[in-house]
């Protein structure tokens, strides 16, 4: 099962799913039972996910942004720096200050800040560091959806989880606490 929890005394159930409308179904159904829905793991992206799980808009395209504002300043403070102050040289009579001339860099640097640091932001806050002893579910790459809900009460919630779960068709119901 996947890596150690890291929250004491906390114990998880979580179902399986052949179908991605199943699992949509029975996020829905839990959360409106007033259930904890601690993490969804599907082998693809599934549409209306985030809605059901009550997320909140991903911020990453903000981090991407800024960060694609940063490459295009390095690039082209770098660029004017070096042909205007540090190195000017006169070709054929042209302005130092050529700006049509930084776009390919200016651009190149904007994408690469902007690919770079959002794909770092990304590993960071997913906590996926290069030799994380991280584990995930069997067969959930391949063709499982699994929905896992963290149980506040272990009486009330295991049972309510159970039969969240078996009326949208769950193939199997697992409980513990090593599931994060």
């Amino acid at each position: 099962m996947p890596a150690v929890n890291h929250q004491p005394n906390v114990r998880y159930t979580a179902g399986f799913f052949k179908r991605e409308r199943d699992v949509l179904a029975a996020v829905r159904e839990a959360r409106r039972a007033g259930l904890q829905v601690h993490d969804v793991y599907t082998p693809f992206a599934v549409h209306g996910m985030d809605g059901a799980m009550g997320l909140r808009r991903s911020r990453l395209t903000w981090i991407a942004f800024v960060a694609g504002v940063m490459g295009l300043a390095a690039g082209l403070t770098l660029q004017i720096w070096t042909s205007v102050y540090d190195w000017p040289l006169n070709v054929g009579g042209a302005p130092f200050n050529s700006f049509p001339l930084f776009i390919p860099v200016t651009f190149e640097l904007t994408v690469l800040f902007s690919g770079l640091i959002a794909i770092g932001m990304l590993l960071i806050r997913n906590r996926l560091w290069l030799f994380s002893k991280r584990r995930v579910f069997d067969r959930v790459t391949d063709d499982l959806f699994v929905c896992v809900i963290e149980q506040s009460d272990a009486a009330s919630d295991v049972e309510e989880a159970v039969k969240v779960f078996a009326k949208h068709g769950a193939i199997r119901v697992t409980e513990g606490d090593q599931f994060v």
